[in-house]
């Protein structure tokens, strides 16, 4: 019979020790948020920005179909918008990590090379969600009200968090292929105000031509706006078209589908960058 010596150390699991790298790495992450208080300036008052400029300035010109405060309809699609934006400062972060040698020292560590990616990711959620938080707290000033039960407003924050996650991988994915600041700031452009404004986010879609609505209608964002404001219990008017109609289980299947693709294929590009 073969025995262990206590002397021997006997290595963790793999899915352990990329829990455990992933863990240390979120803390570094989650730390240098703290000590860099302009971004938490960018996730607060830019965000209360937002919901204080579109709530009070459009809400006096926009009708919502069917009555209702435009307030409540707006509060959905600036939460959405904000989980959005994470693309670009996911992208830029992984590209400054790429650029000031830290990756080079993770290199030579015998740590797992996703658990990179998803510290950084992770960390992003945390500025994600006290972004929310404010955004939250101004809302009701302008009237936002939650009115489906607070399993339902559960249910909306989570889905907002897994939409911020998978943009998160989707903005690390581009981080690690487009790579340069400036080339980076327009490849995030080109991604956020597209998918934003041909959306539900601001304004109701029925006063569109045809063709237009349809495309708003099919966008992923119309659908995970519209699926937290029926998770909130706010005014949405829904269409014809079966996003419209289903817009959880739309909003659920085309987050993860994301998810699927992009996290796979950032850690793939993570990979060929760090063995350049």
């Amino acid at each position: 019979m073969t025995t262990i010596s206590p002397l021997v150390p006997v290595a963790p699991p793999a899915l352990a020790g990329a829990a455990s790298d992933t863990a240390a790495l979120f803390a570094r992450h989650v730390r240098h948020i703290a000590r860099t208080p302009e971004k938490l300036l960018g996730v607060t008052l830019m965000p209360v920005a937002y919901v204080v400029i579109f709530g009070v300035l459009f809400g006096a010109a926009i009708a919502v179909p069917g009555g209702g405060s435009y307030g409540e309809y707006l509060m959905a699609g600036i939460f959405t918008q904000t989980m959005l934006s994470t693309v670009s400062s996911t992208a830029l972060g992984v590209a400054d990590d790429l650029g000031n040698g830290l990756v080079d020292r993770f290199r030579s560590l015998p740590m797992s090379q996703g658990a990179v990616l998803l510290a950084r990711t992770a960390s992003n959620l945390v500025l994600s969600l006290m972004s929310i938080t404010v955004m939250g707290l101004v809302g009701l000033l302008i009237g936002w009200r939650v009115s489906a039960g607070a399993a339902a407003a559960l249910g909306a924050l989570g889905l907002l968090l897994l939409f911020g996650f998978a943009m998160s991988w989707l903005g690390a994915l581009i981080g690690l292929v487009v790579r340069g600041a400036e080339a980076i700031s327009a490849v995030a452009f080109l991604i956020v105000m597209p998918l934003t404004f041909l959306s539900n986010a601001f304004i109701p879609l029925d006063g569109l031509p045809a063709w237009l609505r349809v495309v708003c209608e099919w966008n992923p964002i119309s659908s995970v706006v519209a699926a937290c404001r029926e998770l909130f219990g706010n005014p949405a008017p829904a269409g014809d078209s079966f996003p419209a109609a289903h817009p959880i289980p739309m909003a659920v299947a085309l987050t993860l589908a994301v998810l699927l693709v992009t996290a796979p294929l950032a850690v793939r590009a993570y990979r060929s960058a760090v063995a350049r």
